[in-house]
């Protein structure tokens, strides 16, 4: 009878944390690791807040490929520095507040902005999430990045200009502060097949990344998406 009552108690919290399950991983737990983290719902100071901005920002290609192209670029083969700043000030807890960067490219002025926070799977926790694992064998997202653990991440629908001028509507917009995929230096993702259940990442480090992706699909593209606009920030500043 205890262990019958353990199990409907480790089932009822698992579901009521929205958290898959697979072979003793998941968002928030993976097998190996050799010390814990509490949720952020058990600490009793949280307010969900997250503000931060990125800066040091690179571009995955340009705004007008030709296809077929690889818009990831782990390799760093056609990155470009560009000036500009990612803003993200949103609650966590509330599914809330602000996402946007503005930056200059060769091709103008262009802005993002994310309207509408969605779920599109259930690690996503309403649109926003924070303390959990994404990407890798995680067990959510994709594998075109490493395992890494995620400070906060946002998902959802928004918009793009340039030069003022509507460039895209009701796209796809993810972004996310994780930690060090890239190298210091050469910029490239560290995708080491031999990391094991830590991930291809660097705990030192910190970055920002975040997309706009099309509905349309393009399977010639990497990913295959018709547009996917993707940058990330190197140096990540958290604010109160």
């Amino acid at each position: 009878m205890p262990n019958l009552l353990w199990l409907i108690v480790t089932l009822l919290l698992l579901s009521s944390c929205r958290v898959a399950v697979v072979d003793g991983r998941s968002t928030r737990t993976q097998p190996d690791t050799d010390m814990g983290l509490y949720s952020p719902s058990q600490h009793a100071l949280y307010d969900g807040r997250f503000k931060l901005l990125g800066q040091n920002i690179y571009h995955a290609g340009s705004l007008n490929d030709s296809s077929p192209w690889d818009h990831m670029d782990n390799e760093a083969r056609n990155l470009r520095s560009v000036d500009g700043e990612i803003h993200i000030d949103v609650n966590e807890i509330s599914n809330t507040g602000e996402f946007w960067a503005e930056m200059q490219l060769p091709e103008g002025r262009y802005r993002v902005e994310l309207e509408l926070f969605n779920e599109f799977s259930p690690c996503q926790d309403g649109g926003i999430a924070a303390y959990l694992f994404e990407h890798g064998n995680a067990g959510c997202g994709d594998a075109n990045w490493p395992k890494s653990f995620l400070f906060v991440a946002g998902w959802g629908f928004g918009k793009a200009t340039l030069n003022g001028q509507p460039l895209y509507e009701d796209y796809e917009i993810h972004f996310m502060v994780t930690q060090g995929m890239r190298d210091r230096e050469s910029l490239q993702v560290q995708l080491n097949p031999d990391s094991g259940e830590a991930g291809s990442i660097n705990p030192a480090m910190q970055q920002l990344d975040f997309f706009i992706r099309s509905p349309a699909r393009n399977e010639s593209n990497y990913p295959n998406r018709e547009v996917f606009d993707h940058f990330f920030a190197m140096d990540v500043m958290w604010r109160n």
